[in-house]
């Protein structure tokens, strides 16, 4: 019976040491908590968004645990994602906005818990982004998309001149536009056809509408358009590649890209999709908006900013007198199509 208690007391007291030994080492080395970053998207099954987003998720593994919320082009569902980040405690925000006309309201949210704002593709206004001292952009120069495509449309018709039709030395062109409102849909659509005129070509405008960045939007409008103008149409600008995509449906339908029947089509993006087309020929070509790196550049500002470093720390980024990153766009044609491919390879 001796032994007995003995044995339980050897074991009681090996236990109380355990047990101690684990409390002094969980006081003593707390786990650490995730970095939480909080992102919107305005709509997850926008193209070009997701390969962003992709990107986004890619550069923040390891790093932080992600609060990814997809707003559904829905501002108002926006709002309420960045308040519920907000309560659980994000350390940042990286905001892809519905409505750029919204940012104050963003802004004001996240400045009364003081939490660092990174907004991307999306901009707020210039008067938006001095409003707080702890917000930041990551996109591009709207109007630069819209002056290579513009270039891209020029050189394409001198070295094809049998793309004019009827002999006028104009081109009747139709347009795409992106949301109405968005920066890169009016610079797009302004600069494009401005650049061509410059560059000694005259054009008349047959038609012009929104196609919402969508391809099956912008394939119901060429279908009405051809419908409407028939081979009188020279050219197809869009303001995305989604809807150049779309266009091309349309144009395949009615027998152009077989043999000698082409329809010259140019998007914006360089996505996977359109390139396949580039290579196809049938898509003239597109101007590479660097989804790889605005996805790494937004991570990395939000990453730098939660944890309290200087925003640009570590990176080989550079800010602009707007407090923002701009990646630059590309012209893609098959002549360098590689390097959109790059882009995207894992």
């Amino acid at each position: 019976m001796k032994k007995l208690v003995s044995v339980l007391l050897v074991l009681s007291l090996m236990f109380t040491l355990v047990a101690c030994n684990s409390a002094e080492k969980a006081t003593s080395e707390p786990e650490e908590e995730s970095l939480k970053i909080g992102v919107t998207i305005y709509k997850f099954d926008d193209n070009f968004m997701s390969f962003v987003r992709r990107a986004v998720e890619k550069n923040a593994e390891g790093k932080a645990e992600l609060i990814l919320n997809d707003s559904q082009n829905d501002q108002a569902k926006q709002n309420d994602q960045v308040e519920m980040m907000l309560s659980k405690g994000v350390k940042s925000l990286a905001i892809n906005l519905v409505d750029p006309q919204a940012a104050p309201t963003i802004i004001a949210k996240a400045k009364e818990e003081g939490t660092p704002v990174v907004f991307f593709n999306k901009e707020p206004s210039a008067e938006d982004m001095a409003s707080y001292e702890k917000c930041w952009y990551v996109g591009t120069t709207s109007s630069e998309s819209g002056i290579i495509q513009g270039k891209l449309i020029a050189d394409s018709w001198k070295n094809h001149p049998e793309w004019d039709k009827n002999r006028d030395g104009k081109i009747q062109y139709v347009l795409l536009k992106g949301e109405p409102g968005h920066p890169d849909a009016e610079a797009r659509t302004k600069y494009s056809v401005e650049t061509v005129v410059s560059e000694g070509i005259q054009v008349d405008e047959l038609e012009l509408q929104t196609g919402m960045w969508d391809s099956v939007k912008a394939k119901e409008l060429m279908d009405a358009w051809f419908a409407k103008h028939g081979d009188s149409i020279e050219f197809v600008i869009a303001n995305n590649d989604a809807m150049a995509l779309g266009a091309v449906n349309s144009l395949k339908a009615e027998g152009y890209f077989k043999e000698d029947k082409i329809m010259p089509v140019v998007g914006v993006d360089a996505i996977p999709d359109a390139l396949t087309q580039i290579e196809a020929g049938t898509l003239v070509g597109s101007v590479l908006n660097d989804a790889a790196n605005q996805g790494k550049a937004t991570v990395d500002l939000a990453l730098n900013v939660a944890e309290g470093k200087d925003v640009l720390d570590g990176t080989e980024w550079k800010l602009d007198d707007k407090k923002s990153v701009r990646v630059p766009y590309l012209p893609i044609t098959n002549d360098n199509i590689q390097i959109a491919k790059d882009c995207y390879a894992e």
